[in-house]
């Protein structure tokens, strides 16, 4: 082919090519819409962005916290100042607070025999004390009522003998200020 009658060719293309293909629009908005687009999008970014980076950003730090807490851990007062201080310090002891909430206190258990925090142990014990008291006071009655029948075996007398005694040194929690009034 020759030279004229390419560049015949591609001023024919490009003549069809820009009737084809219509004119291109940097928005869908135009005028007064696009303004006020405009100013929302950027009260967002100045406002919305930050509150939300900020919040994500303290929440993802307290994550070593929650789970020290989840886990009864015995130095989890530690690990709510290391986040405390982490966010702070930009992050950089966060690794360390999610070392110390997933690993085993070995030292802490030899030092102190417990491998769990505090608050853990005293829950533990007021379930533990509430527990029995209801138990043998329901055994008592049982016993009491096959006593009253005379149907009580001579190992059932021992026991109930020994619930009585069991029964006075039990804990009893305190009454609420108008349980005892009468």
């Amino acid at each position: 082919m020759s030279s004229p009658l390419r560049n015949c060719i591609g001023r024919c293309l490009a003549l069809l090519s820009a009737f084809a293909v219509p004119a291109a629009q940097a928005s869908i908005f135009s005028g007064e819409a696009l303004d006020k687009a405009a100013d929302i999008i950027t009260w967002v970014v100045i406002i919305i962005v930050p509150i939300l980076g900020i919040s994500v950003f303290w929440l993802v730090h307290i994550l070593p916290e929650k789970v020290a807490e989840k886990r009864e851990h015995p130095q989890k007062e530690v690990i709510k100042v290391i986040c405390l201080l982490s966010l702070v310090f930009g992050g950089l002891l966060w690794p360390i607070a999610w070392i110390l909430a997933y690993s085993k206190p070995v030292i802490y258990k030899m030092a102190y025999g417990r491998d769990k925090h505090d608050d853990y142990y005293k829950a533990v014990e007021e379930k533990d004390a509430a527990l029995p008291g209801d138990d043998v006071a329901r055994l008592r009655e049982k016993l009491d009522s096959l006593a009253a029948r005379g149907q009580l075996p001579e190992e059932l007398r021992e026991m109930h003998a020994r619930l009585a005694a069991a029964q006075t040194r039990v804990r009893r929690p305190p009454a609420t200020a108008g349980e005892g009034a009468g």
